[in-house]
């Protein structure tokens, strides 16, 4: 169970708003878009990791209190991969990328077949 940042009471964790006092959690009324909030009389912009490289182009930058793309520069970027390739759908897609270079291969290997 989450707790509601305003009011402080349990709330279901995949709530678009809170129950008891209505303050939106998600953003857009989208449960997938989590909507980060500063905390009292602080920006999160100070501590986003795109403010930091200049790649941020929200509009209440840099005094943005609530922002759904807000990634905390101090914690580690999560990079899990959605899906894992077969090995045989890996070499097929490897194929596909580096179709020159398997068509010089092929090209050096038929030359030393009919040079021998």
């Amino acid at each position: 169970m989450a707790s509601c940042p305003r009011c402080h009471q349990n709330i279901d964790a995949v709530a678009i708003s809170c129950p008891h006092c209505h303050l939106d959690l998600k953003a857009f009324g989208h449960p997938g878009i989590p909507l980060h909030r500063a905390e009292a009389d602080t920006y999160l912009c100070n501590t986003c990791l795109y403010h930091e490289d200049d790649t941020c182009n929200f509009p209440k930058r840099p005094y943005a209190t609530t922002c759904t793309l807000y990634q905390d520069k101090n914690q580690p970027i999560k990079t899990e991969s959605t899906y894992k390739l077969s090995p045989v759908n890996t070499f097929k897609a490897w194929c596909r990328r580096n179709k020159g270079l398997l068509f010089l291969l092929g090209l050096i290997i038929i030359s030393f077949l009919l040079a021998f």
